[in-house]
């Protein structure tokens, strides 16, 4: 809670108070009030209540602790590509990805006045989707915890030669004056999130229906590990619409992957494609099956 800027933290606490009142209800989200991720919780679950979490961290662990029934976390955008940490923190944390949003993201660069500003803070998410704006005006980019934030932070400096990158919606919580509206570099500018709880979805719930299942797997340390790894999903006709990499540890030995395919446990062409995965490789462990909330392709 302290870590939050000032102009934000009464918000904060009347949004946690409302939470520990129904923590059913309560949805947990990385950032202040205002944030894109706020936004996203609004849209997707309208009738639940915000929780407000510091950091991706601690918004898994409202979950896990029982203070919030779900959360809901960006895990990659169109234009800046993965969300760093999320792909390290979900295998871990126990939790099951239950559904997913897509959110058209739109920033705005705010400030006490109209500028000019010399340094505009942002999420650094937000600052990669908005970098050629900012080049070309010479405006420096300054890392924060979450757009929203950057704002309170703003208002809180009191320095009219900073700006935020930041939801509209932050100017009017935060007190700011909006310079210029559609900062992002991208007009087709979009994040995905997943909403993770306790408990996944039965994926036999899902069958019949147009469903994801993500899943990570680590490939042997043998040449064409990651083709035969693939070669599963290829024979069995498995769409597989996601696939990054990234290391754990500092062996760099064998490589972690992170994987999005269309269909369901239960599927017979998906049990297949599994069970030949799970030869192919070291480990495979499955994060959840959801229904899908925009069409690939």
């Amino acid at each position: 809670m302290s870590s939050f800027p000032g102009p934000a933290l009464a918000m904060v606490e009347k949004m946690r108070a409302a939470a520990a009142a129904q923590p059913d209800r309560a949805i947990a989200l990385q950032g202040s009030p205002g944030a894109n991720s706020h936004r996203a919780a609004q849209e997707y679950a309208p009738d639940m209540l915000p929780l407000p979490c510091f950091s991706f961290r601690d918004a898994i662990e409202a979950v896990q602790q029982g203070t919030a029934g779900c959360a809901i976390i960006p895990i990659e955008n169109s234009q800046h590509g993965r969300v760093a940490d999320i792909h390290f923190l979900l295998p871990g944390s126990g939790l099951k990805i239950v559904g997913e949003h897509f959110m058209r993201i739109e920033h705005a660069l705010m400030g006490l006045t109209k500028g000019p500003y010399t340094a505009a803070y942002s999420h650094p998410q937000a600052l990669g989707q908005s970098a050629q704006f900012l080049r070309e005006r010479s405006i420096v980019p300054l890392s924060h915890a979450d757009t929203a934030g950057a704002a309170a932070f703003v208002k809180e400096r009191g320095d009219p030669s900073l700006a935020a990158i930041a939801p509209a919606i932050a100017a009017d919580l935060y007190g700011l004056e909006i310079a210029e509206r559609n900062v992002e570099d991208a007009s087709d500018n979009t994040t995905r999130f997943v909403v993770l709880a306790q408990e996944g979805i039965d994926p036999a719930d899902l069958i019949g229906e147009t469903a994801m299942t993500t899943f990570v797997f680590e490939v042997k340390n043998i040449p064409a590990a990651l083709y035969k790894a693939l070669g599963c999903f290829a024979t069995n006709g498995v769409n597989m619409t996601k696939l990054e990499s990234y290391q754990q540890g500092a062996s760099f030995a064998a490589t972690t992957f992170y994987a999005d395919i269309e269909g369901v446990p239960g599927e017979a062409r998906v049990d297949t494609a599994l069970e030949e995965l799970a030869f192919q490789t070291s480990a495979v462990r499955l994060l959840g099956s959801y229904r899908q909330a925009r069409k690939r392709g």
